[in-house]
Formats: C-alpha cells, sequence, structure tokens
C-alpha cells in the first residue's frame, strides 16, 4: 500500500511483541503493517523435545487413535518433524480425523493432511462444541499433542481442553511433542528498562505462558503500568490475543484493555490494537 507511514493508525507506537520467535515474526509484520513499531521480546521459547519416549510410543501406534486434535502450529510442526524423524510413512495417518484451529488447518493442509474439523470459534473450547456434535463421538480414542512447559506452571489451557474431551465420553491420550520455557530477562535490560520509563504504548501477549515469562522478568506492576497508547491515558495498555489470555491475564493480576474479537489470526490482533489506538487519538484530539 502507498499510504504514507503518518496516516497508519499505530504510527510511532512502540508495541511489545512477547509471542515466541516464530509467532513474533507473524505478529510483528501485522503491527507494521497498521503503522506499529514492534520490538520483539519473546518472554518463551518453543524447542524440542529432550525425551521423546512418550512421542515415540503412541507415534508407533498412531493407528490406534480415531482422531488427533492439534491446538497449535508447534504442535503440528513437532509431530509432523518426529514422525518424518523415525521414517514413518505418512499413510497410517489415512483413516484418522484431524482437528485443528484457524489458520492451523492451512497448516496441515500443506502437509497433504486432510482437516476435518475447524471449530467455529478458533479455540480448544470450540473443537470442544464442534466434537459434541459427533453421535457417536464417545469412546473414540483422541491423541492431544502439547507443550511440555518448563520453568513456570502450566497454563490452564490444556488441562481444561482434555478435561472437556474426557467429558464426552473420549478416550484421551495426551503426549508432550515439544518444550515451551521461559527466557531468561538478562538478555532485555534494553527493552525492559524501556517499559520501566513508560516509553513503550503496549504489550501483546498472544497466550497465558507468554504472560507468566513476563511477570517472572518484572518485579512489580510499577515496573510496567506506565504503558499508555495515548499520552493522556493513564491506564496499562495491555492487550490479548482473545477472550481466554485475556482471562488468565486479568487472574494473574493484569489490567487488559484490549482484546482481539477476531482471534483467528494475527491480522485479527493488529487490527484490535490498531482500533483501540483510533479511539485513543481521536479522544486526544479532543482535549
Amino acid at each position: 500500500m502507498l499510504t504514507p507511514t503518518v496516516q497508519l493508525p499505530l504510527y510511532g507506537k512502540r508495541i511489545i511483541v512477547t509471542a515466541p520467535r516464530n509467532y513474533a515474526a507473524r505478529l510483528s509484520q501485522q503491527l507494521i503493517n497498521q503503522g506499529g513499531m514492534p520490538f520483539v521480546m519473546p518472554t518463551i521459547e518453543t524447542c524440542s523435545l529432550e525425551n521423546f519416549t512418550e512421542l515415540d510410543a503412541a507415534l508407533q501406534h498412531i493407528d490406534a487413535f480415531d482422531w488427533i486434535a492439534f491446538t497449535s502450529r508447534n504442535g503440528i510442526n513437532a509431530f509432523f518433524q518426529r514422525l518424518e524423524d523415525l521414517e514413518i510413512n505418512p499413510l497410517v495417518l489415512t483413516n484418522i480425523c484431524f482437528c485443528a484451529i484457524g489458520l492451523d488447518a492451512e497448516k496441515l493442509a500443506a502437509l497433504g493432511v486432510k482437516v476435518d474439523l475447524v471449530p467455529k470459534e478458533p479455540s480448544p473450547a470450540g473443537v470442544i462444541a464442534e466434537l459434541a456434535k459427533i453421535p457417536d463421538i464417545a469412546h473414540k480414542n483422541i491423541l492431544v499433542p502439547v507443550p511440555e512447559v518448563v520453568g513456570v506452571p502450566e497454563p490452564d489451557v490444556i488441562p481444561n481442553f482434555v478435561a472437556g474431551l474426557k467429558k464426552l465420553g473420549m478416550k484421551v491420550t495426551r503426549v508432550p511433542t515439544y518444550r515451551t520455557r521461559c527466557l531468561d530477562k538478562d538478555i532485555y535490560e534494553v527493552e525492559l528498562n524501556l517499559i520501566q520509563q513508560g516509553k513503550i504504548d503496549v504489550i501483546a501477549f498472544s497466550s497465558t505462558a507468554e504472560v507468566t515469562g513476563f511477570l517472572q522478568m518484572v518485579d512489580s506492576k510499577r515496573d510496567y503500568e506506565h504503558c499508555a497508547i495515548s499520552p493522556w491515558l493513564d491506564a496499562t495498555r495491555i492487550a490479548c490475543f482473545g477472550p481466554y489470555t485475556a482471562a488468565n491475564a486479568k487472574k494473574l493480576g493484569l489490567n487488559v484493555s484490549i482484546v482481539a474479537q477476531d482471534y483467528s489470526s494475527f491480522a485479527g490482533f493488529a487490527e484490535a490494537i490498531a482500533l483501540s489506538a483510533r479511539s485513543a487519538n481521536a479522544l486526544w484530539a479532543q482535549q
């Protein structure tokens, strides 16, 4: 687009992106499209497992499952990478039904996998709601590839998802597929100083684990409460990618002011932040 940057809603806005680096690049581009200046500060990272015993056991008997439910793109990537490492023919997946959330379905399709269920609500709760509509879903075997969370308490998203599947009568096998761990705050001296000085307009969280990781990097609310999207606003500008991350952020003590209603893609997240900026700038102009 040929729109001058100064006319874009996030012009001059400094935004901390706490997502892991593979996600941070995608979100940052969407923020740049809106005129923002993203500061990439992953509070967590995703990496390979150190112990593949449980995952390998599941993959060696993959034909025992009726469904595989992915809750993240990281899970998809790690699952199919390990399948390849073990030299397991992907044809063994032919009779298994797959479900994925939001644009993750496109990732599966790119791998040649037919996606049988993509929930209208792009969340694990949405998956449960759609599975509940299938008459014979009880007693079906479902594999749930999940992260092994290290260094922080596990967010309740996956435990709640597993519990919901069990309530449907499904036989659930939860298997660690990749690791999620916190990063050391010492590498973010510059970014944390900017936050403490009130020079950051928005902190954007795309998952509960990112929130938990961030809170381990700060000493108190005073370290980040000065973030404001416009000079006249004193409230902390915390942005969350959807209602579930927002609810957990609030439980952890954050004052969430921006929640993406379209949380099927990062474009929706960036648009929510841009909409907040438009509203704030309009009010500021009236002062």
